[in-house]
């Protein structure tokens, strides 16, 4: 069962190392490829789950796909992990690295949702408004397209949200008609 807490740990601890070895941006695209294969390949997370699997065999299968992808000091790491026996965490590990990577670099991520794909000079003004409302100095945007929303936006910015989408006006509209006072329930 997979545990955020351990997984940040070991995040933290792979970040401190990287930072004192210098090589923090090679783990980050290490942690991002991993992290990446994790997403794609639902065997290979099975595989590291598995309970039937022995840790030798794990570390050859996980070492044989990550031996010329990696740099030497994620692939200690990654013998480090499975010697501990957390393999199974590892998706979550590369997560939580990525994470830490952001917040030490001074990262914010925005997610935006629209209706439909957005033009560069739009998608350039919402960051740079972000960027100067926020405070914020850098400014990665993850974006994803949702018909659902019929036209508008939803952004979120770590715990804020804004949504400005016509679904949501539309969702309030037909609360506004459940609890109306002026029309009488005949039952």
């Amino acid at each position: 069962m997979p545990s955020p807490r351990i997984a940040a740990r070991y995040a933290k601890s792979l970040i401190d190392l990287a930072i004192e070895q210098n090589q923090l941006e090679g783990v980050y695209a290490d942690m991002i490829w991993l992290q990446e294969v994790c997403r794609q390949s639902r065997d290979f997370v099975n595989m590291l789950r598995s309970p039937i699997i022995k840790a030798d065999a794990k570390q050859k299968m996980v070492l044989s796909i990550t031996e010329k992808n990696v740099g030497a000091l994620t692939e200690a790491f990654l013998k480090l992990v499975i010697a501990k026996g957390r393999e199974g965490i590892l998706p979550e590990i590369a997560s939580a690295f990525i994470d830490g990577y952001k917040q030490y670099k001074g990262i914010h991520t925005l997610f935006l949702t629209t209706a439909a794909p957005i033009s560069d000079a739009t998608r350039l003004a919402l960051v740079e408004q972000v960027k100067k409302s926020g405070g914020f100095k850098q400014v990665e945007l993850q974006e994803k397209v949702d018909p659902a929303l019929i036209g508008g936006f939803v952004l979120r910015v770590g715990d804020q949200l804004v949504d400005a989408s016509i679904l949501y006006d539309l969702r309030n509209i037909a609360k506004q008609f459940e609890s109306n006072d002026f029309i009488y329930n005949i039952r």
